[in-house]
């Protein structure tokens, strides 16, 4: 069972991802802004879902802190609707697994990518 943060402002696909992963057995939290995230990654977790465009606080900006912290070593997805080369490099030069388009994964082949960092 991992323990996985998924920060998106988009809480119809938060709920999406979190129910099937919770139906594998994974303990899932929701933040929908930057700053109440700031607030979980206080905690371990083993992979982190997160979105660019955020409230309060903007996905790049957070994914610094989240390696600045106890989950520096963790598995963080970069998932948006930002087409950006710039923010794409940004990303994984900061810590990013991968730097994933919204547009290009239905929410199934999304969980199954979420799925191949957990084994």
């Amino acid at each position: 069972m991992a323990k996985i943060l998924i920060v998106d402002d988009d809480m119809v696909n938060s709920r999406i991802y979190s129910t099937k992963l919770q139906q594998d057995q994974h303990q899932v939290e929701l933040c929908p802004d930057g700053q109440e995230a700031l607030e979980k990654i206080k905690d371990k977790f083993d992979l982190i879902l997160l979105d660019i465009m955020l409230p309060k606080i903007d996905g790049l900006g957070l994914l610094k802190e989240i390696k600045k912290g106890i989950n520096k070593n963790t598995t963080v997805l970069l998932y948006t609707n930002l087409i950006s080369e710039d923010a794409k490099k940004e990303a994984l030069e900061n810590g990013a697994k991968e730097f994933i388009l919204k547009a290009d994964l239905n929410p199934l082949e999304l969980l199954e990518k979420i799925k191949t960092y957990l084994s």
